[in-house]
């Protein structure tokens, strides 16, 4: 697929109103309008220890404690706020520790055993498709 030139974009956007527009300083704004839907339901099995350290996973770890081999399950929602009620049904239906949970984004990331992990991320894909009716996605693992 090639590229659209700045002329042809306007046209294609703006139709027959593009003649009048013309010559004329135009203002695009950007808009997100969030939908409700799992848009990410992943598990991974990192082998490398920068992953962990790129995420932000080594932060705030006791002691001794190491992550390395943990897997990992990432979920991301619209709306953002719905991240909250995930985490919630992960904890409560797995053995599974809070990495990082953003509101404002929508991104959950949980950290276990694989088993536990897998068990908290179905949960959550099933919560929220058959409790509260949002498209999902199928769970994706690497």
């Amino acid at each position: 697929m090639t590229g659209l030139s700045t002329q042809e974009f306007l046209e294609r956007i703006f139709h027959k109103d593009y003649a009048e527009l013309r010559g004329k300083t135009l203002r695009m704004t950007r808009l997100r309008i969030p939908g409700r839907e799992v848009c990410l339901a992943h598990i991974l099995t990192p082998s490398d220890r920068s992953v962990y350290h790129n995420l932000g996973l080594h932060i705030g770890v006791h002691e001794g404690e190491d992550h390395m081999g943990d897997a990992l399950g990432l979920i991301r929602f619209t709306p953002w706020e719905a991240v909250v009620a995930a985490a919630d049904t992960a904890v409560k239906a797995a053995d599974i520790e809070i990495g990082f949970m953003d509101r404002f984004c929508g991104s959950l990331i949980i950290t276990g055993r694989l088993s536990e992990v897998e068990t908290a991320v179905k949960e959550v894909v099933r919560f929220f498709r058959d409790e509260l009716g949002f498209p999902v996605v199928n769970v994706t693992r690497s």
